[in-house]
């Protein structure tokens, strides 16, 4: 197990490169290696990783943590409190230790789909002024496809969806704040806005709305990144008192998330999504029934795909 001081020391000097994935571990060990399974699966080996645990893993967690970082292609750290600290101000350190920066944070409890981290840096690059990009999630409030603001199943079919997100139009449309399941905040964007709020919130969903106001009130964009999917089994939820501090705080915030869930001005958007992904699936009617095989992986029969 690595220290907060060496993972940051480490993310601080890596250099270029795709963002730095920050996953704040949680207390649901069957959620907690479903996502782990899918962040190999869906990410470039070598992509730097860290795992920050604010004393919530339990037994169980933290066999699933070890046996992970044994055998994960990824540049992976993990740390541990001896106490909690709490959400917010836990996830504030760890982000400060990575500096300047371009950090993912990644629910606990999602399941990125093939391509996502990539598209999430490229949605950075081609705008200067994106200082927080969300991608489309089956949970993801503003964000959730195929439904504004409506709590859908996982897909069961996330390559073919991620194939479909991928072709699409990078337009990087506006969003009321960040959304939670997973989140790309450009390092020198989140520094100048003075990072996260832990005495005034208590939960990552909070804090993150917070900082993407800060980040709007100083000219920077929150925007979707129509080309990614990232799953999760449920929405993230605010802490005790969250929302009456969000209320003092930002007095219209309230008014515009429900002008946008009931506008929804992503509606074309979302829907040439489902265009683009009914196509592939009229394209691979029976894809279910010869599930595809990555070049020189062992198919079920043993042999070596091409």
């Amino acid at each position: 197990m690595t220290t907060a001081a060496t993972a940051g020391d480490a993310a601080t000097t890596a250099g270029q490169g795709l963002p730095i994935v920050l996953l704040p571990v949680g207390s649901d060990d069957t959620a907690l290696d479903a996502c782990l399974a899918a962040l190999d699966a869906a990410t470039p080996a070598g992509t730097r990783v860290w795992l920050v645990d604010d004393a919530q893993a339990g037994p169980r967690g933290l066999s699933i943590i070890e046996r992970w970082l044994r055998h994960t292609p990824l540049a992976a750290d993990y740390s541990r409190r001896q106490r909690h600290a709490g959400e917010v101000a836990h996830l504030d350190e760890a982000l400060q230790a990575c500096g300047d920066a371009d950090v993912v944070v990644l629910a606990a409890d999602a399941v990125p789909a093939p391509g996502w981290l990539a598209q999430l840096a490229a949605c950075l690059a081609r705008d200067a002024a994106i200082a927080t990009a969300t991608p489309w999630c089956n949970a993801g409030e503003t964000a959730a496809w195929p439904r504004c603001g409506e709590v859908a199943l996982v897909p069961e079919d996330l390559p073919r969806l991620a194939q479909a997100c991928a072709a699409m139009p990078p337009r990087h449309a506006e969003l009321p704040a960040a959304v939670a399941h997973a989140v790309a905040l450009r390092g020198s964007a989140r520094r100048r806005a003075g990072g996260l709020d832990g005495a005034s919130y208590g939960s990552w969903y909070a804090a993150l709305v917070d900082l993407s106001l800060r980040l709007s009130g100083l000219g920077w964009r929150n925007a979707l990144c129509e080309t990614a999917f990232v799953a999760r089994g449920g929405e993230g939820t605010p802490g005790d008192g969250d929302l009456d501090a969000l209320a003092a705080r930002w007095p219209g915030w309230h008014a515009r998330l429900a002008n946008f869930l009931m506008d929804d001005p992503l509606r074309d958007i979302r829907r040439q999504l489902q265009q683009r992904h009914d196509a592939i699936d009229a394209a691979h009617p029976q894809a279910d029934l010869f599930p595809r095989v990555a070049p020189g992986a062992a198919a079920d029969d043993g042999t070596q795909a091409p």
